[in-house]
């Protein structure tokens, strides 16, 4: 993860850690409050001679020490999510400034070859070996990798989708992003393998069988693993996969995918290795948690763009771009790379026939 993305991370777990201080703040006065008016009461039938008003005041005293336990109760409550954000937010402060100085000795370098770069090319004496250079830069930044095409019938999508434990609404992303895609402008060109409930079976026959161009996967995983589901019926744990495991499985065809998206908390720490290893030129994590409806947001643009024949750049950005305009936190975390052969800004997946 970048510096950028470690300090966004660090901002929204001050911002916890702050609504948590202020609720244990606002429960502890309200205790106050509350004792400050059961100590009144008491002192009131003290001073009563009715025994009337006593009764009442001393059930008045009780009431209000009942409300300022639970009070005090809540306030321990969020003191100790308080602490917890707490120590969150230390961690990610390490993550950022380790990113801060990995990014600053980068860039050190860069400069560095820049300069050493010029020198060189200062030393060049003749106009001969300028033209071999010219021409030599040239090739290279023209020499972008030629993908291989979506087939002529129509560009695969395999949609995994695990949820062992019943907490994320897998389903409903499928279904708003087979929605999408059946509304967009070449909806007959995109073929969807749909596979609720996916197992590692599903995964290794998704790619062995449907040959897909897209490998999307929604679900729960870390920065190492991801959970698919067993052969159960009932809600259970799930089937922990590493992140490796994932990778050299997706990997396992003689047509490998264009692009890979992890649809899922903290996915962005795989995507550098899925690219890296040459498991897909495309690859798009979660750079922190996301909720669920920011998660179906997101797919559900991402393919419709793609589907009215955006590029994968552009598909990205509309996707981005659906979150904030409905307002919601998330738009931040989705995160785009790719091998430095290919742009995003230029590959179309989607493509009408001329």
């Amino acid at each position: 993860m970048s510096a950028s993305q470690y300090r966004g991370q660090l901002d929204r777990k001050r911002k916890q850690r702050w609504e948590a201080e202020k609720k244990a703040g606002d429960y502890r006065t309200k205790e106050t409050q509350k004792r400050t008016a059961a100590a009144n009461a008491r002192t009131a039938a003290q001073k009563s001679s009715s025994r009337t008003t006593v009764a009442s005041k001393l059930r008045e005293a009780e009431r209000y020490e009942r409300e300022a336990a639970a009070a005090g109760k809540e306030a321990s409550r969020w003191q100790g999510k308080a602490s917890a954000y707490a120590k969150e937010e230390l961690a990610s402060q390490e993550r950022l400034l380790k990113a801060e100085q990995s990014e600053a000795a980068a860039e050190d370098r860069r400069r560095k070859r820049e300069q050493l770069q010029a020198e060189r090319q200062t030393a060049a004496e003749n106009a001969a070996v300028r033209q071999r250079l010219d021409a030599t830069e040239a090739l290279v930044s023209g020499a972008l990798r030629e993908l291989r095409p979506p087939k002529a019938e129509r560009l695969r999508v395999l949609i995994l989708g695990a949820a062992a434990e019943g907490d994320l609404r897998v389903g409903r992303e499928q279904k708003r992003i087979r929605a999408a895609v059946e509304s967009a402008l070449h909806r007959d060109l995109i073929e969807l393998d749909v596979r609720p409930a996916a197992t590692t079976n599903d995964l290794l026959d998704g790619i062995t069988k449907f040959r897909p161009h897209v490998v999307h996967f929604s679900g729960h995983s870390d920065a190492d693993l991801i959970v698919f589901e067993d052969e159960l019926d009932e809600h259970h744990q799930g089937v922990i996969v590493t992140a490796r495991a994932f990778a050299n499985a997706v990997a396992a065809t003689d047509d490998p995918p264009l692009l890979v998206l992890l649809n899922s908390c903290n996915s962005a720490s795989q995507i550098d290795g899925l690219v890296e290893r040459g498991v897909a030129p495309f690859a798009i994590g979660m750079a922190d948690e996301i909720d669920d409806g920011d998660a179906i947001t997101y797919a559900a643009q991402f393919y419709a763009a793609v589907a009215n024949g955006q590029s994968i750049h552009s598909a990205h950005l509309s996707a981005q771009a659906a979150l904030e305009l409905a307002g919601l936190s998330g738009h931040e975390l989705p995160t785009l790379v790719h091998s430095d052969d290919v742009d995003p800004a230029t590959t179309v997946l989607v493509k009408a026939a001329e």
